[in-house]
């Protein structure tokens, strides 16, 4: 090797002849400091000394801080088969579970299927937005009003199909934490099932249209990213996406849930719809219009619990924890 010394620049070189055998390709390593060469020997034997020559050369000096004497070998050997050992003696104490393959099975089809379903919606959605928007305003609109009509049935489908991620939460299927599931389904079957679905007047207005899209695209990344997660696979673009996409859109989803929610108000004060009477002297109603002015409150506070579960699982799996040290 070419190096700078006390003599200046200079060609500096040397030769070991080993004892016994070795292997022919060392790995080298160049730092700031020095040149790390590792030799392997091809038999893992103990040898009396390094070199054939008995006398150590005198350039060549030991590191006591790495030295081991035949002793010490055996110890480290040793340690490192009982250490073995007892790693398969726990594993063995781990129960297998028979029943591992159709759980994953289970949750690869439900997560495929959701996929399949809200895709369908997305697609659907925006095709008759871009095909019936390049008329005029009016025809734009009419997207907008149709949207209950030819999206509602899937929409049903999904969100119903949902609730069994709240089953899977319970029963230990899968470790997602069971508040922000439930309150993410039941308060996405609300607004769809009883506010739109049970008022018609709600049904043509251009807040379904926002409310549908946002629910499809976050659900877009979402379910193949569980999908793909099951079977062991991690794509980094999907996973990226997964906890990404909802900073924009969870927020925006749930603004237009809330309008929604203020738009329906009027209409169940008019008709009384949900209110409930009770008997009393005073003849007192509990109007479904006020009770909805209560759940928009816990709506807020639902997506910041939400906001806060979803930015935490994003810096687990895409923050400093993850990236490798150089």
């Amino acid at each position: 090797a070419q190096g700078h010394g006390a003599k200046g620049d200079n060609i500096y070189e040397f030769q070991i002849e080993f004892l016994e055998p070795v292997e022919p390709n060392p790995v080298c390593r160049v730092t700031q400091r020095q040149l790390n060469i590792t030799v392997q020997k091809k038999e893992s034997n103990w040898w009396e000394r390094l070199t054939k020559q008995e006398k150590r050369p005198l350039f060549l000096a030991p590191d006591f801080d790495r030295w081991l004497d035949e002793s010490d070998a055996e110890m480290e050997l040793k340690e490192k088969e009982e250490e073995k050992i007892n790693k398969m003696k726990i594993e063995s104490r781990v129960p297998k579970d028979p029943f591992k393959h159709l759980k994953k099975g289970y949750l690869v089809m439900y997560n495929l299927v959701q996929f399949l379903g809200f895709s369908w919606i997305f697609v659907n959605m925006t095709v008759r937005l871009f095909i019936l928007g390049k008329g005029n305003f009016l025809c734009l609109t009419d997207s907008f009003y149709d949207t209950f009509h030819t999206i509602a049935d899937m929409m049903y489908f999904c969100q119903t199909l949902a609730l069994m991620e709240i089953m899977n939460s319970l029963i230990g299927l899968i470790r997602s934490p069971l508040l922000p599931t439930v309150m993410q389904i039941f308060g996405r079957n609300f607004v769809l099932f009883v506010i739109l679905g049970s008022l018609e007047e709600m049904q043509s207005k251009p807040v379904v249209f926002f409310i549908f899209y946002f629910w499809s695209i976050i659900e877009l990344f979402r379910y193949p990213y569980y999908m793909l997660s099951c079977i062991g696979i991690e794509w980094k673009p999907l996973t990226w996406l997964r906890y990404t996409i909802w900073i924009p859109l969870y927020p925006l989803g749930g603004l237009s849930e809330a309008v929604a929610i203020i738009q329906s108000i009027p209409i169940f004060s008019e008709t009384g719809k949900f209110s409930l009477g009770l008997p009393n002297p005073l003849n007192v109603t509990i109007q479904f219009s006020f009770l909805l002015q209560l759940y928009l409150i816990a709506l807020f506070l639902g997506v910041f619990v939400n906001f806060r579960h979803l930015y935490k699982q994003r810096r687990q799996h895409l923050g400093p924890k993850k990236r490798k040290m150089k």
